[in-house]
């Protein structure tokens, strides 16, 4: 038998246990609860955690965590789902939902580029009932509506939102302020109306005089700067200098505007792009350091140059820019430039990381999916992109810079056209490039007020060597250039049996066509150029005008003696205005002339940075 006091002190335990449970199953309200979303705070979850909260709630709190994840969405940049979570919101919300749901919508239309949009949408909200964080994100909203395009209301947005910033991202505010600040130009800086009660933006352009007042003389500009610190002690800059002016990074006066205090070269530095990439940094870097403009000589009168029977002469083609034509030496440039390999991470992430090191302009990217991947990015930095998408968009802050044959075209329009030419003929290969060198060439001519315009289609070389051996000639007719339909249409298939598209009937053209723009490589001009010849007299010769991709300088004397009266579109390095740098390019590149350009292009990039402003 067991002792008494064990039994009872078993008694007392259970009975314990028993009470305590009681007290769990009398008081359910004092469960653990799901916590409330908070609009109006940070959402630093992921949308997959606020869409499984919102699922599990089935009180006033499922349009919180709805309203959690779309902000969510946003920031990870998922528009789509975000859209559709926002157009399934409930009709009913409470005053600070509301709120949250317009400046969701403001967000949303920013994210989707739709300025209007997010203008409308702000104008509804009023900043003073926001909290903190959401006033952070109002004005970033109203940052990105302004595209980048320095003003003085985006510098008055930058100014707003600083005071809800702390750490990293109150650094990045002031940086990207004075980017702002720095890349306006000296009319809209001037012309910037200062209210009474603006001290902070009076600081900011009071900072901009002090720099470039001093920025020749580092010790001068450092004075000047603890000067402008002592009179505006309170001033968030004075707290913390922009990156440039705190590691010693002036703004160097460069003519034309453009450059603030470094440049950050994008480029991909490995892969098969890489030899195209080290080709433009090396044309770029000897730009910029004065040894391109060191080698220089008097440009050649392309036509005096030439020999008594040639009239070889060159059309200032559209990336014929002042890097290679400048009359006079270049000094060395101060300006920093740091380069980021593009193969390395997602473009935007090194758009992000040049803006922290303090650029005040991106040159690049080159490879046009990195181009399509920027245009998609909202971001202040000037862009001077070494390529260009499908479809170009009007960006404010963005230039595209590329050896596109469209654009030569365009160029080669304008001028057959001033030159009176009345009805020129295209002669291009079969195929999607002489499709698009046709729509480019005839868009322009149309602006022009051009008239007919005729293309004729060639095969490859073999086919071409067939009808020269054949002792056939190249008749200059051709079929009418419609722009809308100068690519091939399809036929129509009607019960399983396709009817050729209806082809327009060639249109004789003998003693009418007056110019011919051909589109062809050094092989493929080398047997072209005969067969015209061949229906042609020295008395009724029509003007003959090819793109670069038939020209290779270096090609010899009978080749220039064989293109006789043809007119080649070329940069002007390549087309003899630079002879002594050209040969030493050529000879640094073993004469490989696509290489040559490519360097050619980065000098020109060079210059186009230095005149930004003026794009």
């Amino acid at each position: 038998m067991l002792p008494n006091h064990f039994v009872r002190s078993q008694t007392g335990r259970i009975a314990s246990v028993l009470f305590a449970a009681l007290l769990i199953a009398g008081c359910p309200g004092q469960a653990p609860q799901q916590p409330s979303p908070d609009v109006q705070g940070q959402a630093g979850a992921s949308s997959y955690y606020y869409l499984q909260q919102m699922e599990q709630s089935r009180d006033n709190n499922k349009a919180g965590w709805q309203l959690l994840a779309i902000r969510a969405l946003i920031q990870e940049g998922k528009l789509s789902q975000a859209t559709e979570q926002f157009n399934a919101l409930p009709a009913q919300l409470a005053q600070p939902q509301q709120r949250e749901q317009q400046l969701l919508k403001a967000e949303i239309a920013a994210a989707n580029n739709d300025s209007n949009g997010t203008t409308a949408a702000l104008q509804w909200l009023d900043v003073s009932a926001l909290s903190a964080d959401q006033q952070a994100r109002y004005y970033q909203v109203q940052i990105n509506a302004h595209q980048g395009q320095p003003s003085a209301d985006l510098l008055r947005a930058y100014i707003a939102q600083e005071p809800q910033l702390k750490g990293d991202e109150h650094q990045k505010n002031i940086d990207q302020t004075w980017v702002a600040l720095t890349q306006m130009s000296a009319q809209a800086a001037s012309s910037v109306l200062i209210n009474a009660n603006e001290n902070v933006l009076a600081g900011w352009m009071d900072l901009l005089t002090t720099n470039q007042n001093n920025r020749e003389s580092s010790d001068l500009l450092k004075a000047a700067l603890s000067d402008w610190q002592t009179r505006y002690p309170r001033h968030p800059a004075a707290q913390t200098l922009p990156t440039p002016l705190a590691s010693g990074q002036t703004a160097l006066p460069v003519a034309g505007g453009g450059i603030g205090s470094s440049i950050a070269l994008l480029l991909p530095l490995n892969g098969q792009a890489q030899v195209f990439a080290n080709a433009i940094q090396q044309g770029f870097n000897a730009a910029k350091s004065g040894q391109a403009s060191m080698a220089y000589s008097a440009p050649a009168d392309t036509a005096s140059a030439a020999t008594d029977n040639e009239t070889v002469t060159s059309i200032s083609a559209p990336y014929a820019t002042p890097a290679s034509v400048s009359q006079a030496p270049e000094a060395a440039s101060g300006v920093s430039v740091k380069v980021y390999d593009t193969t390395s991470q997602p473009v935007a992430n090194l758009v992000a990381q040049a803006q922290k090191d303090g650029a005040s302009l991106i040159v690049g990217p080159l490879l046009k999916n990195d181009v399509e991947q920027l245009t998609s990015q909202q971001t202040t930095m000037n862009i001077l992109a070494l390529n260009q998408p499908e479809h170009v968009q009007n960006t404010p802050n963005m230039c595209f810079f590329a050896l596109s044959p469209e654009d030569e075209a365009r160029d080669a329009a304008q001028f057959i056209h001033h030159q009176g030419k009345q009805q020129p003929l295209l002669l291009v290969p079969r195929g999607a490039l002489g499709d698009r060198v046709i729509n480019a060439f005839a868009q322009a001519w149309q602006s022009q007020g051009g008239n007919t315009l005729l293309q004729q289609r060639f095969g490859n070389t073999a086919e071409l060597k067939q009808a020269i051996n054949s002792g056939a000639g190249l008749s200059l007719n051709g079929q009418p250039v419609n722009v809308m339909s100068s690519v091939a249409q399809p036929g129509t298939t009607i019960g399983g049996l396709t009817i050729p598209a209806q082809i327009e009937p060639t249109v004789s053209t003998s003693g009418n066509v007056d110019a011919v723009y051909i589109l062809a490589t050094p092989d493929e001009l080398a047997l072209i150029k005969p067969m015209i010849d061949m229906h042609t007299t020295s008395q009724s010769r029509t003007a003959l005008y090819a793109s670069s991709r038939s020209f290779q300088a270096g090609l010899g004397p009978d080749f220039r003696l064989e293109m006789e009266g043809l007119q080649f579109s070329e940069i002007p390095l390549l087309a003899g205005s630079n002879p002594a740098l050209m040969q030493q390019v050529a000879s640094q590149f073993k004469n490989d002339y696509s290489l040559v350009r490519l360097y050619a292009m980065g000098m020109d990039a060079w210059a186009l940075a230095n005149h930004f402003a003026d794009l």
